[in-house]
């Protein structure tokens, strides 16, 4: 019989996943509801689909929120992701926000006094 390992005796022990699956995480588990209290800035999560709800997420950092935007569907038209991204430097230029990409597929824009580090946390530093 072998003897478990030192995080199976902790955690006990769990299914393997076969290298050509994944495990898929419910995270809905950790979510925990609070009672809607209202804050200064909320963190507004969004998908762009085309050009026409661009103007609903300029109205969310023009309030104060941080917006991280998924562009993965305008990524393919430069022209149209070229606009998008014009358009939302120029809102975080008029309120002394700040704008990033997160990976390929996002874009992060926020609010006045909020700025992006750029530096990622834990990365090695050579």
């Amino acid at each position: 019989m072998a003897q478990k390992s030192l995080i199976d005796r902790i955690f006990g022990s769990r299914p393997h996943a076969e290298p050509d699956e994944y495990l898929e995480l419910d995270l809905g588990e950790y979510e925990e509801v609070l009672e809607e209290e209202p804050a200064g800035t909320y963190v507004k999560v969004a998908e762009l689909i085309n050009v026409s709800n661009l103007t609903q997420l300029k109205d969310e950092v023009y309030k104060g929120n941080i917006v991280i935007i998924d562009i993965a569907h305008v990524k393919q038209d430069r022209v149209t992701l070229d606009r998008i991204v014009k358009e939302l430097r120029q809102v975080a230029t008029d309120i002394h926000g700040d704008i990033a990409g997160l990976g390929d597929d996002q874009i992060i824009v926020t609010p006045m006094s909020i700025k992006i580090d750029r530096k990622k946390l834990g990365a090695s530093s050579y």
